[in-house]
């Protein structure tokens, strides 16, 4: 199993953070080039506790069917989803959310911290599978959709996705 930790600041305050990252839409601008659609469950809107979503995109040239549910929530500070079935063995995502100190004067800043894990099948040679290709992959997509989640709350756009 691999465990990934990924931080990074959010201008704007926490509940609109947490928002933005269980936006579908807001997902689904970070994977576009994937070819990545949201084709069950939940497909539009802000997904929540015990609402699913099946992701179709492309990767390593195959197409691929994930669904997921969000599993967990404490909100605004906390939610996790969980892979119900895919190409994984197994995949598990915890997001959370931590408002920021802000000194007077200065707009309030989130910080978004995941921890990623995930098991590829086949054994021992899902195992090389992961250290050789995965890991770096799949960092690689956390990175790119926080990216998006950051531009999205800078720029304004944050408005398109959820609400005041």
């Amino acid at each position: 199993m691999v465990e990934l930790f990924e931080t990074i600041v959010i201008e704007g305050p926490v509940q609109r953070t947490f928002d933005l990252a269980r936006s579908i839409e807001v997902h689904l601008l970070g994977n576009d080039h994937w070819g990545e659609r949201a084709t069950a469950g939940t497909c539009t809107g802000l997904i929540g506790l015990g609402e699913s979503v099946t992701w179709r995109a492309r990767h390593f040239g195959v197409r691929q069917s994930l669904t997921s549910a969000i599993t967990a929530w404490r909100p605004p500070f906390y939610f996790q989803d969980t892979m119900l079935c895919g190409a994984f063995k197994s995949m598990q995502h915890d997001h959370y959310f931590l408002a920021l100190p802000v000194a007077e004067g200065e707009a309030p800043r989130t910080e978004m911290r995941d921890v990623f894990r995930f098991a590829a099948p086949l054994g021992v040679l899902g195992v090389v599978a992961e250290r050789v290709v995965l890991r770096r992959y799949m960092r690689a997509l956390l990175r790119e959709r926080n990216e998006v989640i950051r531009q999205v709350a800078a720029n304004g756009e944050w408005r398109r996705y959820v609400p005041e």
